[in-house]
């Protein structure tokens, strides 16, 4: 497929086009340079490939997933922890408070108490 920008001819490169190109620049005796130069790709382009294919990200390209910065997911898993710790937090202040009621009420210090939607009485 070739999409034309101006003057000039772009080629745009499938996922799987640009991992095979990177896999070759990777094999013995081959450099960047040579590898541009038969695919028709400015080395500067597959540097940029080959740090995607290190880091990860050319790879969840092709299998189709959907690429995120490295500070967007650190900043992700981040609130991912504190809303974890929250909910844990409040888990225990409902357990807690579950155990007063029904201490009072083996006590009779509570008289009519409402039912709390897990007893089931």
């Amino acid at each position: 497929m070739i999409d034309v920008l101006g003057p000039e001819r772009r080629r745009r490169r499938t996922p799987q086009e640009k991992m095979a190109i990177v896999q070759q620049s990777f094999e013995p005796g081959m450099t960047v340079s040579m590898v541009a130069r038969q695919h028709g790709v400015a080395a500067s382009q597959l540097f940029l490939w080959r740090k995607q294919y290190q880091e990860g990200s050319l790879t969840a390209v092709t299998s189709g997933e959907q690429v995120v910065p490295a500070s967007e997911l650190a900043s992700a898993m981040k609130q991912i922890k504190e809303l974890q710790r929250l909910l844990g937090k409040k888990t225990m202040e409902v357990e807690l408070l579950r155990e007063a009621v029904d201490i009072g009420r083996q006590k009779k210090w509570i008289a009519h108490v409402p039912l709390l939607p897990e007893d089931g009485e």
